[in-house]
């Protein structure tokens, strides 16, 4: 009997995710637990695993294709057991409704119920209309022009088949989608050969859709400063080759990381976030610190949990741990959540100066430019300094201007003192 996979729920409330790879083709044999596709959520990557043992029937989708939560994904002939169960679920009927939830290595999927066998078909019926209107034939079609025609909002019966004695295939429903609303891409394309069109990623919308949601609900504040370093980059220089005999890169950034724990643990509003729902302010008890990762393919903020507990190399470690998963584009959901305070470290490829929009619900983000050679004065001497920029920006509904000025001053303490740091 046929089994409907449908894409399930991988965590954190996704609605959809996008086709990457498929890793069966129809007629393969694949076992509960093998990897089916990959997808790209708003959020992750991810591997999904099969729900069952059996034959891939079918794919419903291909590489690039947006499928919504919900949405059949893999058509499994089984055997055994759950064949006679579809059997029985067919004399009964087929009902989409409510589905059985699983645990699963990845957040929580959706299984597909046992109400997901197709039950025998009632293709090549009549459906009886209202008195006004004329009885209708119901269209013959394939299972996955049927689910296709459903996600798009197209009524089946109104798309010819090409197909054995009519039937309706993939084809038909994805031309008679182009005919009856042809994409503004193609009809762009045709009328100006002078830009390249391409959809949008998942990682993409998702940054859209947070930073939109930032500056509509926190009250965005930014303050600037530099902070002389020459003392860091000598530590730092003096350290690294020792943290790469040990197979770990040791960077700016981790000196950050452990700065601003703690400063972070003398000035915790900047380590939390309003409900005002509730009327009340969370503090944060953990440090979880995300940080801002530049991939080809946008944006993503892994975290390093529980920061207060680390020393330099053990940050410098982590850092280099989900630096490498994002660039492969295997972070987890695990990876990515849970932060309490972010750091955009644009400075890596340049940046100076920024105004840093917020990790919301966080209550504070900061930027960290290029390490610039600079004059300043040391002991009524002009001399050449090692100049960092910092750019700070909190939600003003919850960090006054002075705590502010009080934080960052911290940070900057701690920063052109990094053998302390070290001792940590």
């Amino acid at each position: 009997m046929r089994y409907i996979f449908n894409f399930p729920d991988i965590g954190e409330g996704l609605e959809e995710g996008t086709i990457l790879e498929w890793y069966v083709t129809k007629g393969q044999a694949v076992s509960t637990g093998d990897s089916l596709v990959k997808m790209e959520t708003d959020k992750v990557v991810a591997d999904i695993p099969s729900p069952r043992t059996g034959i891939v029937a079918a794919r419903f989708g291909e590489v690039g294709d947006v499928i919504k939560v919900g949405s059949p994904l893999v058509e499994i002939e089984i055997e055994g057991v759950f064949a006679e169960e579809a059997q029985a679920e067919a004399k009964r009927g087929f009902d989409p409704e409510p589905e059985e939830k699983a645990e699963t290595v990845v957040g929580t999927m959706e299984v597909a119920s046992r109400n997901a066998f197709l039950p025998a078909s009632s293709e090549g019926t009549t459906e009886q209309s209202p008195v006004t209107e004329k009885p209708r034939r119901k269209a013959l079609s394939t299972p996955v022009a049927r689910a296709m025609a459903r996600d798009l909002g197209i009524d089946i019966n109104e798309v010819c088949g090409t197909g054995p004695s009519g039937r309706v295939t993939k084809a038909d429903v994805e031309n008679h989608k182009s005919v009856r609303k042809p994409s503004s891409l193609r009809v762009s394309e045709q009328e100006d050969d002078e830009v390249t069109y391409e959809p949008l990623t998942q990682i993409r919308k998702a940054i859209a859709r947070n930073m939109i949601q930032s500056k509509h609900n926190a009250a965005h504040m930014s303050l600037f400063e530099e902070v002389e370093i020459s003392d860091l980059v000598r530590v730092r220089e003096k350290y690294k080759g020792k943290f790469a005999e040990r197979g770990v890169k040791l960077t700016y950034l981790a000196f950050i990381v452990k700065a601003v724990v703690n400063a972070l643990k003398q000035h915790r509003q900047l380590n939390s976030q309003i409900d005002l729902e509730n009327d009340r302010m969370i503090f944060n008890n953990r440090y979880n610190i995300a940080l801002a990762v530049d991939t080809p393919a946008g944006l993503v903020v892994p975290v390093v949990r529980d920061a207060d507990r680390l020393s330099i190399f053990e940050i410098a470690q982590r850092i280099d741990e989900i630096s490498e998963k994002a660039r492969k584009r295997d972070l987890t959901l695990e990876d990515m959540k849970g932060g309490t305070f972010t750091i955009t470290n644009y400075g890596s490829i340049g940046g100076i100066f920024a105004t840093p929009v917020i990790n919301y619900p966080q209550a504070a983000i900061l930027g960290v430019g290029r390490i610039l050679k600079t004059p300043v004065v040391k002991d009524d001497a002009i001399v050449v300094g090692r100049v960092m920029a910092l750019s700070l920006s909190v939600d003003h509904r919850i960090v006054d201007g002075g705590e502010v000025t009080r934080f960052i001053n911290k940070v900057m303490e701690y920063l052109a003192d990094p053998v302390a740091l070290l001792m940590e």
